[in-house]
């Protein structure tokens, strides 16, 4: 090779490898900024939250899921925004989707085609939840398909979590997504046959941090015992009585599930509308949780009417 020819490719060899390091030093650089920017907005999402207006907040629920849609497809490795589409999706199922379930029942009734429109919505909301869930989950602790079997089986997978900073969470709002996907559908035998994975994780969940998001894990706990009139209503009331503890009754809707599923269950009329009154007549107990308590305020109304108090056979 002459010392011309062996100039030029030494020139070009150099200049290949600089133009691969420049991309793949933009890619680390992309990538670093994607990082960035999701745990930014996990952290600001706190900021929804404290928000007071029901519309408002719903705008940005269902904004947000759009927005972290796109950066988890950005970074499908980045377990932040893995997370906040499980917390996201289950939240604003509960908080948004349902409420509309819910009107449209009262409404129309439970067979007219807007109330299993927006069942279907609800259910979908909660599947997209623990999709993303068990996904996370199974990055921790692969084996999830196998543990589903049954109850001892998912209870052997569940105690390999056991750091409370990083399971708590995901196993918070994968169980929470579970538990309320069963209860908009209770007509299918499938899923409540499997209601006990829900439950177990929420219960693991709860051994590890009881305190979490006020209580809320008891809240669901409570809810689940108090699932019909042949469930376990004792149990019930200890959980909903231990969450009261937790947050003073601040959290408010620890009360109204207080009132709709065990009071309901119970019969207990003058109970059951003695405390959704206090849900509606309570002030900005706790800011921070501005929102969750005005959905609150919103389905004690609801559970107030006729059809609702009927329902409980009152």
């Amino acid at each position: 090779m002459s010392t011309l020819a062996s100039t030029l490719a030494s020139t070009l060899a150099t200049a290949t490898t600089a133009l691969l390091l420049a991309l793949g030093s933009a890619g680390c650089i992309k990538q670093a900024l994607v990082d960035g920017q999701i745990e930014a907005t996990r952290k600001g999402a706190a900021a929804i939250d404290t928000l007071g207006d029901y519309e408002v907040a719903e705008s940005i629920a269902f904004n947000g899921l759009g927005q972290f849609e796109g950066m988890h497809y950005l970074a499908p490795d980045n377990e932040d925004a893995l997370f906040m589409l499980v917390k996201n999706w289950g939240a604003a199922t509960y908080g948004f989707i349902e409420d509309r379930m819910e009107q449209a029942e009262d409404a129309k009734g439970m067979e007219s085609e807007l109330y299993l429109y927006q069942q279907a919505r609800a259910r979908a909301g909660y599947e997209r939840a623990i999709h993303y869930g068990i996904e996370l989950l199974e990055r921790r602790h692969p084996g999830f398909e196998a543990a589903r079997k049954n109850d001892d089986t998912i209870r052997a997978w569940l105690k390999n979590f056991d750091d409370k900073e990083a399971d708590v969470e995901p196993l918070f709002w994968t169980a929470y997504a579970w538990l309320s996907k069963t209860n908009v559908a209770k007509d299918d035998p499938a899923l409540v046959g499997e209601l006990f994975i829900g439950a177990a994780m929420m219960e693991r969940a709860v051994a590890l941090d009881e305190m979490y998001m006020y209580g809320s894990g008891h809240v669901a706990l409570g809810a689940y015992h108090a699932r019909n009139a042949m469930a376990e209503l004792d149990e019930a009331k200890k959980h909903f009585d231990r969450a009261m503890e937790i947050n003073g009754g601040k959290h408010l809707l620890t009360k109204l599930n207080y009132a709709i599923k065990y009071h309901c269950m119970k019969a207990d009329k003058q109970s059951y509308e003695q405390v959704l009154q206090e849900v509606i007549a309570a002030g900005d107990i706790l800011p921070e949780q501005r929102l969750q308590n005005t959905i609150a305020k919103r389905r004690a109304k609801r559970f107030l009417g006729e059809e609702r108090l009927e329902a409980c056979g009152f």
